[in-house]
């Protein structure tokens, strides 16, 4: 396991109020109410593991399939529905999405190698993830990816707490399957319109790995 670059100042800002809250509960309560020192030590500690695990990035391997389109996160399948895009498609797609929790691995990845056609950023609100509205309304950034065999929309959208979106891919560019797409810090959700059409081989609720599961085929 490793840690995304994105997590570093995080991880270094909790660490240094973790040591600077401990040494000032150890100093000042230790010799009055130790309890309290320790309660606060295992809570601090507790924060410290959180953050250090939601940034962590585990070894895996995606396998290279052209006709798979694999998770770009980890989660819970959340939507399976039909609807019309007004982003960029203006047409009916399949709409798949991945909720993610503020412990799942939050990085994203390129479900399908191919181009971007598209990148933009959204402006929007921090409605909770689950809801219905936060594919149009929240904060979000979608990126088109295309090859000669399918065209797929990804959006990665905000949640309530997940305030802050990265995505590293520009127009033009070409990118691997299984490679980095980018990274939603704390819990949020990924959508990917697909074709209609398009074989769906997850159900609601099942849950999903980045870059492992193949929620459908083409």
């Amino acid at each position: 396991m490793t840690i995304h670059r994105e997590g570093f100042k995080s991880i270094s800002i909790a660490a240094v109020l973790f040591v600077v809250i401990n040494l000032l509960a150890f100093n000042f309560l230790s010799p009055v109410l130790p309890v309290v020192a320790w309660l606060i030590f295992a809570v601090t500690l507790f924060f410290f593991l959180f953050i250090v695990s939601f940034f962590r990035i585990p070894r895996r391997v995606t396998p290279i399939n052209p006709n798979a389109i694999y998770s770009p996160c980890d989660g819970k399948v959340v939507v399976i529905e039909e609807i019309v895009d007004e982003e960029y498609f203006k047409d009916k797609r399949i709409q798949l999405s991945v909720f993610m929790s503020p412990a799942n691995v939050h990085v994203n990845l390129n479900p399908i190698a191919g181009e971007v056609n598209y990148s933009q950023y959204h402006k929007g609100k921090y409605l909770v993830a689950w809801n219905p509205k936060s594919s149009t309304e929240n904060e979000r950034h979608s990126v088109v990816l295309s090859n000669d065999r399918i065209v797929i929309l990804v959006k990665q959208i905000a949640g309530a707490v997940a305030k802050r979106i990265v995505n590293y891919l520009q127009p033009g560019q070409k990118v691997e399957q299984g490679g980095e797409l980018g990274f939603i810090k704390f819990g949020s959700r990924v959508d990917i319109l697909l074709p209609v059409g398009t074989k769906i081989n997850v159900k609601l609720n099942e849950v999903v790995k980045g870059g492992v599961t193949v929620l459908a085929e083409y």
